[in-house]
């Protein structure tokens, strides 16, 4: 039997690709919380500074588009594959760059274990590769803590919005 983590159809990031980065956090949260928070979509910007809108239309499934702004750039994505409450993974493009993102969550002694990796490809990304390297790095640690943060605080807050099956 194949586990979720190992079907061919699971999603990759482009290991070969010009900027590649990963980070993950164990956050004292249940699974449920946090995919709550990450399929979330249009309330990113509300947890995670570095975002700073973003425009959905419908909810967040398969096929679905997203534009969003962080930093400096307006990014178009596509979520590509979503599998409650383990797996969502989207494509982005920006000035010349070709992203994939892909998080995964597991249960992880009573905690959540989130782990997410990302790769820019296309000729700017390979230009300036080690800006971007850095930038990307920073972006995706910066993130884990933020969405760290914003679960645990869901957990104590009464009217964080989410209900009680989400936050244990």
């Amino acid at each position: 039997m194949t586990n979720d983590r190992t079907r061919p159809s699971d999603p990759a990031i482009e290991k070969d690709a010009a900027v590649v980065s990963s980070a993950e956090i164990e956050i004292d949260a249940s699974i449920e919380a946090v995919w709550s928070i990450l399929t979330e979509i249009e309330r990113w910007p509300t947890w995670n500074p570095d975002v700073k809108s973003v425009s959905l239309d419908g909810p967040p499934v398969e096929c679905a588009t997203f534009r969003w702004k962080a930093g400096p750039s307006t990014i178009t994505s596509t979520v590509i594959r979503l599998d409650r409450p383990r797996l969502i993974a989207w494509t982005g493009k920006t000035l010349g760059i070709r992203a994939i993102h892909v998080w995964r969550l597991e249960t992880h002694d009573a905690r959540t274990l989130a782990r997410t990796e990302e790769s820019y490809d296309g000729l700017v990304a390979r230009i300036l590769r080690r800006p971007l390297q850095k930038l990307l790095d920073r972006t995706l640690a910066d993130v884990v803590r933020h969405l760290k943060a914003e679960a645990e605080q869901a957990v104590r807050r009464p009217d964080s919005g989410r209900t009680a099956e989400h936050v244990r």
